[in-house]
């Protein structure tokens, strides 16, 4: 029997930053951002330096469900560490909308629970030389039962023979947005996964090998393509120092 998944709630947020301020505002929210907002019930997944953008700052937060998030959302924008640094975090970031609710796709589709600890805050640790590679695909229409079934069966396979496997597979939440003071992008159907490689030459091996599998391109990629998604926007994520997933 499949467990119930550890967070059936999530937001893969993108933000896009004044330019040179990434790393003040990694540093703030390694910092100050992290316990506070596990402390009012969400789960921080992790958080990113996008590779292929200086200046754009990507994160995950979890919940046991939507009236959780609304809880712990309430809790920590209201409270007094986000008062006390709200302004300086604001003052680094030019859009902090893009947003993406997100739920896992089959009971076996969410993100493990952490193994270990993460670094206290100020505590020196270097650089994870791990990277997060995700996935998104925007559908036609819904990712249906099929869709999933599609995944599981045809896509996952070639993703595992090419090196890649992924971690957590997910789709669009649809949900209402009951806590509107921060917006999601509604209307949205996105299938999404992550996985984790080494380095960012394990990474790009992957993507080489997948680009060049005769059954990606002749099988998997036509049927998705025609009946599911659009081409994937691709997320090449190194992790900060005190991020969960890495």
């Amino acid at each position: 029997m499949v467990e119930a998944p550890w967070c059936p709630v999530v937001e893969l947020r993108q933000y896009t930053l004044r330019p040179g301020r990434r790393d003040d505002l990694i540093d703030l929210f390694d910092r100050e951002f992290v316990e506070s907002q596990e402390a009012g019930g969400a789960a921080l997944l992790g958080q990113f330096r996008d590779l292929d953008d200086p200046d754009r700052f990507v994160w995950l937060r979890g919940f046991a469900g939507m009236a959780s998030r609304t809880e712990a959302l309430e809790r920590f924008y209201g409270g007094p560490v986000w008062a006390a640094h709200r302004d300086e975090a604001n003052a680094t970031m030019i859009d902090s909308d893009d947003v993406l609710l997100l739920r896992p796709a089959s009971a076996a589709g969410g993100f493990p629970v952490p193994v270990g600890t993460r670094p206290a805050p100020g505590e020196p640790a270097p650089l994870p030389p791990s990277l997060v590679l995700a996935t998104i695909w925007y559908g036609h229409g819904p990712f249906d039962a099929t869709f999933v079934e599609f995944f599981e069966e045809r896509v996952r396979p070639v993703l595992s023979e090419t090196g890649c496997e992924p971690l957590a597979y997910l789709q669009s939440e649809h949900a209402p947005n009951t806590f509107p003071a921060l917006p999601v992008r509604l209307g949205e159907e996105v299938f999404v996964w992550f996985a984790r490689f080494t380095d960012e030459a394990h990474l790009d091996r992957h993507l080489e090998r997948l680009e060049q599998a005769d059954r990606w391109r002749e099988e998997v990629l036509p049927t998705l393509s025609a009946r599911w998604a659009r081409a994937p926007q691709r997320l090449r994520l190194a992790p900060t120092r005190r991020s969960t997933l890495r």
